[in-house]
């Protein structure tokens, strides 16, 4: 474990992004403190939403959601999280993004995603040679069109190092705890669960480093 610090996220999110795919993640990390600590000046982490553009974002269901910064702006991170949702089909496509992914990723401690937030990371070659996971219904195209990972379709956090991925919706509430858990102790991570009333399993021989 680590030296205790704070660790500023931040989480992508752009037009049909899936709620709980960056909701689930934002809320674990934001509640974390160090094990029992009841400080709101106390956090583990700083959390932030980055964008593409500066505009409001329509979520999947309708939710509209500000961004705090721009990919142009936004502070410098330790931590991103790629989410999922069907707005993940067109970002696929969208060169300035993956560039910019590649980029934090090059630079940044760790690199994360929810769900087919995945297929952004193997857009750029971050999964390649790694094992990774996404929502299951999308386990066999990522296998069939990015031959070079190594999907698992029987784990919820898949952690290779310096790439956590997880599996769908709900999984990255898993993939944060284990984050908080893996930097911070599973302390930290069991109170964080407990204070969300969330029950946590933390997953088992998810790692390979």
């Amino acid at each position: 474990m680590t030296v205790q610090r704070t660790r500023t996220v931040g989480i992508l999110i752009f037009d049909d992004v899936e709620v709980l795919d960056f909701c689930g993640p934002f809320e674990v990390l934001a509640t974390a403190r160090p094990n029992g600590s009841t400080n709101a000046d106390d956090p583990l982490f700083k959390v932030v939403t980055i964008a593409e553009e500066n505009r409001v974002i329509k979520c999947v269901g309708g939710l509209l959601v500000q961004p705090h910064h721009t990919i142009a702006d936004h502070p410098a991170l330790d931590i991103l999280v790629v989410p999922g949702g069907q707005g993940t089909r067109t970002q696929r496509l969208n060169g300035r993004l993956l560039e910019w992914i590649a980029a934090q990723h090059r630079a940044i401690e760790l690199t994360t995603s929810v769900c087919t937030g995945a297929f952004l990371l193997a857009e750029r070659g971050i999964l390649d040679g790694r094992r990774a996971t996404t929502h299951w219904a999308s386990v066999d195209w990522m296998r069939a069109n990015y031959q070079q990972v190594t999907m698992r379709d029987d784990m919820r956090v898949v952690d290779e190092g310096n790439v956590i991925t997880s599996a769908g919706v709900s999984a990255g509430i898993d993939m944060a705890l284990h984050v908080v858990a893996r930097l911070y102790g599973a302390g930290a991570a069991e109170w964080t669960a407990r204070r969300m009333e969330y029950d946590y399993h933390p997953p088992a021989a998810s790692t390979a480093f």
